[in-house]
C-alpha cells in the first residue's frame, strides 16, 4: 500500500471513529424505574415500552429499564424522579399520599368496574383538571388497576359486620376506605405484602385480583369478596422529569407522545385480562370468590360515603372548594358510564359483570 493511500485510509477511519463518539454523545440516555417484579406483566408491558422508544428513536434516545425496584422503590417513586435519580418513573399515587391531591380524585369509591375502564377516565380526568401539582413532571400515562376486593387468608367475608376488626393492607385513600368498612388499615408496601400475610401479620388485603397471581398472594388468600359496586382502586403514572422532558428534541417529545397513546390502550386492556387470571389462579388453588348480594352491596357503598365527605374537606383545606371538588366527581362518574359502554362496544373481557 503506498503510502497517500496509507493516509487516506487513517484518514477515513479517524473520520468515521470522530463520527461513532460524536452519535454516541448525542445520544439521550434516560432511566426508567419501576418497582413491579420483573415477571409482572406489567413490567413486560413497559420493558416493551422502552425497546420500542429505542427502536423508533434511531440512536437519538436510549432508555434503561430497570424492573422490581432496583433503582427506586414505589414510595421513593415520585421524589425519585422529581430529583433525577430517575428520569421517567412507574408508581401509583397512594404510595405519596397528598403529593398529588387533585389526582386523587380518581381513588374515591366512585364505582369503577374495571381497569379498561379507570384507565381511560384517568387520562380524560387529567386532560381536563391539568393540576399544578405536576409541574415537576411530564405526565406519560395516567392507568387505573381493577376495582379492589376484600382479600382474606383464613375468613370468608360475606357481610360488612364480619369486617370489623380485621387487619387489612391499603394504602393511601384506599386505606381510608379500609377503616370506613370497619377494619384496621395496614400501609404496606406491596412488595411486603406475602410475607406479612404469610406471617399472619395482616388478615388479608384490600386489592385487586390481578394482585393473585402478579404478586402470587393466591398462594395464600383463600377467599375474596367482589366489591366492585364500591368500584375503587389505585391511579398509576408513568411520568417524565419535567427538565429532562424540556430538554427532548420535539421529535423525541413526540415519539414519547405517540408510543405512551399506544400503551395506555394496550394497558387498559392488559388490566382487566390480568385481572381474569388472578381469579382463575385463585380458584386453580382452592381459593374462593364471594358475591354479595345487591342489598348487600348497598351497605357497602354507603359504608364508604365518608371517604368522598372527608376528601372534599381535605382538599378545601388545601385551597380548593368544595364545588370545585363536586365537579371532578360529577366528571368522572360521566365518563365512567361513557366507557362501560366502550367497554363492551369493543367487547373487552371483565372480571365482573356490572
Amino acid at each position: 500500500m503506498g503510502k497517500r493511500m496509507f493516509l487516506v485510509l487513517v484518514a477515513v477511519l479517524l473520520l468515521f471513529a470522530a463520527h461513532s463518539v460524536t452519535n454516541a454523545a448525542d445520544t439521550i440516555k434516560l432511566k426508567f424505574a419501576n418497582y413491579f417484579p420483573a415477571t409482572h406483566k406489567v413490567s413486560a408491558i413497559f420493558d416493551q415500552f422502552s425497546q420500542e422508544i429505542n427502536k423508533r428513536g434511531g440512536g437519538k434516545v436510549e432508555v434503561s429499564y430497570y424492573a422490581g425496584g432496583t433503582l427506586l422503590t414505589a414510595p421513593k417513586m415520585a421524589a425519585g424522579v422529581a430529583t433525577g435519580i430517575a428520569d421517567i418513573g412507574l408508581s401509583h399515587l397512594a404510595y405519596t399520599r397528598g403529593r398529588f391531591p387533585v389526582m386523587e380524585a380518581m381513588e374515591l369509591p366512585l364505582g369503577f368496574p374495571s381497569g379498561y375502564i379507570g384507565t381511560h377516565v384517568a387520562g380524560e380526568f387529567y386532560d381536563k383538571v391539568k393540576p399544578k401539582e405536576w409541574d415537576q413532571f411530564q405526565p406519560l400515562i395516567f392507568s387505573f388497576s381493577p376495582p379492589c376486593g376484600l382479600q382474606s387468608v383464613n375468613k370468608p367475608v360475606r357481610t360488612l359486620e364480619e369486617l370489623k376488626g380485621m387487619k387489612i393492607r391499603g394504602t393511601g385513600r384506599i386505606g381510608d376506605l379500609v377503616k370506613a368498612l370497619g377494619a384496621t388499615p395496614m400501609p404496606l408496601e406491596m412488595v411486603d405484602l406475602y410475607e406479612a400475610l404469610r406471617r399472619g401479620v395482616i388478615d388479608g388485603n384490600y386489592g385487586a385480583l390481578e394482585t393473585l397471581k402478579g404478586f402470587k398472594t393466591g398462594e395464600i388468600i383463600k377467599y375474596v369478596t367482589a366489591t366492585w359496586q364500591i368500584g375503587v382502586s389505585y391511579t398509576f403514572y408513568v411520568a417524565m422529569n419535567k427538565q429532562k422532558w424540556d430538554g427532548l428534541p420535539p421529535d423525541m417529545k413526540k415519539l414519547f407522545v405517540d408510543v405512551s397513546n399506544e400503551f395506555r390502550g394496550k394497558w387498559a386492556v392488559e388490566w382487566n385480562m390480568i385481572d381474569l387470571e388472578g381469579a382463575e389462579f385463585l380458584k386453580s388453588r382452592g381459593g374462593q370468590i364471594l358475591n354479595i348480594s345487591d342489598a348487600e352491596g348497598a351497605k357497602w357503598v354507603r359504608a364508604a360515603q365518608p371517604v368522598v365527605t372527608d376528601f372534599k374537606k381535605d382538599l378545601a383545606s388545601k385551597g380548593f372548594n368544595e364545588s370545585e371538588v363536586d365537579t371532578w366527581v360529577a366528571f368522572i362518574k360521566e365518563r365512567i358510564e361513557y366507557w362501560k359502554g366502550q367497554e363492551k362496544a369493543n367487547k373487552v373481557p371483565s372480571a365482573y359483570q356490572y
